[in-house]
């Protein structure tokens, strides 16, 4: 697990963390204007206008060129659970666009989520593996994930609220997953040259599952609040990322006497991610519309600004 590795990822997580909270952001606002009414084909073309959803999109542009420069220097296994450290750069950002400071409960979350993560990571010591996949593996892996991310979005569909954000964020996550397994192999065919990637399936499924998992985000988005989509959408696509490393490329994970921490690290994730979820300071109205919450006509960033 190289060091540029580590920093290349966890400037993917943060910058996917902001694209959260501003496209969030931009949702939330969308859910005044619009009414009991509206598709998310109507929603996407007002938010397209929107400064803070197009800010939001371009750092995912951004997000997807730093995980793919780290997946090019190492394995899917370690890439994708660091990305889980999203979820404290996502409270982060959150507090300054929303103006709603962390509390002690918060951080303790995040301490367990962090401690968890390094627990796991130190732990397993995932192997590098190989830099493509057995062509033969691609055809069940995608029939696997079609499945789950169907059954996901088809249950979540079917109710509201909280649970409709976390399927969704659960459906996404895999989604994602599956695109960054996808990257992984265009970034190892990459000494091909780009001519001969680009005549070759990896790049355009890459495309086509990456606009899937983007749309998927924003009905999660929209469902409900970054605590309720936000720890599925980011621990599902770090255990996606694991299982696929392994039955794609060969990533090994350490098993043995070394399965107990790597399952009390897991475990101090999931409880960060539900502490984070039950938190007062991310509980309920920390990340709906600033201008219902502040009074008609007024935004409440520049507010904040105003008041500093």
């Amino acid at each position: 697990m190289s060091a540029l590795t580590v920093v290349l990822a966890l400037l993917a997580a943060l910058s996917n963390a902001a694209a959260s909270v501003l496209q969030r952001r931009a949702a939330a606002q969308d859910e005044g204007r619009a009414g009991a009414r509206h598709t998310v084909v109507r929603s996407l073309l007002r938010l397209v206008r929107d400064r803070y959803w197009v800010g939001g999109a371009l750092l995912l542009a951004l997000t997807t060129v730093l995980q793919g420069a780290a997946l090019a220097v190492g394995s899917l296994a370690v890439v994708q659970p660091l990305m889980a450290s999203e979820l404290l750069f996502t409270l982060m950002v959150g507090s300054l666009v929303f103006h709603r400071r962390p509390d002690l409960r918060t951080w303790l979350a995040f301490v367990a989520l962090a401690a968890g993560l390094a627990l796991f990571l130190g732990a397993a010591a995932p192997a590098a593996g190989h830099d493509t996949a057995d062509p033969g593996r691609w055809g069940w892996a995608g029939l696997v994930l079609f499945v789950v991310v169907t059954a996901l979005a088809s249950v979540g569909s079917l109710v509201r609220g909280a649970p409709r954000a976390a399927l969704f964020g659960s459906a996404s996550a895999v989604a994602f997953g599956g695109t960054a397994a996808l990257l992984k192999e265009v970034t190892g065919r990459l000494p091909q040259g780009v001519g001969a990637v680009l005549t070759q399936w990896p790049v355009y499924a890459t495309g086509v599952v990456g606009v899937i998992s983007f749309l998927l985000l924003q009905s999660a988005l929209r469902a409900g609040t970054l605590a309720a989509s936000q720890p599925a959408l980011t621990l599902g696509d770090a255990l996606t990322s694991v299982a696929l490393g392994w039955a794609l490329f060969g990533e090994e994970i350490a098993l043995g006497v070394r399965v107990l921490p790597e399952v009390v690290g897991i475990a101090l994730i999931g409880l960060g991610s539900v502490g984070l979820a039950r938190a007062p300071s991310v509980h309920g109205a920390w990340d709906t519309a600033p201008a219902a919450r502040d009074g008609p006509g007024t935004d409440s960033w520049e507010q904040g600004r105003r008041g500093a």
